[in-house]
């Protein structure tokens, strides 16, 4: 089955093979952007190359259906979204000290961390490159985008300042570090798929939302999982890291729940 066809089993035969066509297309872009003369630079750059979903390129392809489709700018949209986020990868791991990513040693854990860290801007790099080549508009949304995706870790990485709403500080961080990018992906697919303004509109807030709810379901699975998604849990938990559940925590006035709002007061170091 194919990678569009598995992410989306309801797509018609007709939907899914064009999808599979354009995801081709991709990857044979992605493959030609990121060769270097060299080879050491080459061979970091396409690490994380053959692992993901490829759901942001996707999404970019979906969205040029509901205009003219597919076309070679739409491809190239698809391609600069998608080195993006494998670029913003790099820096992940490195900032989470990651061994393994997309079921193979990290980047940070396969070079060391100075290379992730260079290599995944040399990434960024060349996404802004293949982005500018789409036009001026499209180079100052890349611009605002990873300005966005900037902010966003920062602010992940801080408490909520004590004059802030903190439900409203998460969801803040959750748009930015993760919503922008996929609401970027959908965006580009329906500017460059010849879409009026007002579906472009619409596209770039449906793929915010969407990118929001993913994290909010990763936010959950760091809880309820039981290993089986591939996410290790209470990973969050352990880096104190504020999410959903602790803040619904934190905002209960259940006397039942005193036990677990002591527990997310403070550092969790061990499993019990």
């Amino acid at each position: 089955m194919s990678k569009a066809a598995t992410l989306m089993p309801s797509a018609s035969g007709a939907l899914a093979d064009r999808l599979t066509a354009g995801l081709g297309s991709v990857e044979s872009r992605l493959a030609e952007v990121v060769q270097h003369e060299d080879e050491f630079i080459a061979g970091a750059s396409q690490h994380l190359l053959g692992g993901g979903k490829r759901f942001r390129p996707l999404l970019t392809l979906l969205a040029s259906e509901l205009g003219t489709g597919v076309n070679e700018a739409v491809i190239d949209a698809a391609v600069g979204v998608e080195l993006t986020h494998i670029a913003s990868l790099y820096h992940d791991d490195v900032m989470d000290a990651a061994e393994r990513r997309h079921g193979k040693t990290s980047v940070n854990a396969e070079y060391d961390n100075i290379t992730a860290i260079i290599v995944g801007d040399l990434l960024f790099g060349r996404a802004s490159e293949i982005v500018a080549g789409l036009g001026s508009e499209a180079a100052r949304i890349q611009a605002q985008t990873f300005v966005r995706l900037c902010a966003g870790q920062i602010r992940d990485d801080r408490q909520a300042p004590v004059d802030a709403d903190p439900m409203e500080h998460y969801l803040g961080v959750l748009a930015d570090k993760t919503g922008s990018l996929i609401a970027t992906a959908a965006r580009y697919g329906a500017m460059f798929g010849g879409c009026p303004a007002e579906t472009v509109e619409i596209m770039r807030q449906y793929g915010e939302f969407v990118g929001m709810v993913f994290q909010l379901s990763d936010d959950v699975l760091d809880i309820a999982s039981d290993g089986s998604s591939g996410k290790t849990p209470g990973t969050d938990l352990r880096e104190g890291v504020t999410t959903l559940p602790v803040l619904y925590v934190r905002a209960s006035e259940d006397p039942a729940d005193a036990r677990l709002q002591d527990l997310v007061s403070r550092p969790l170091l061990d499993d019990a």
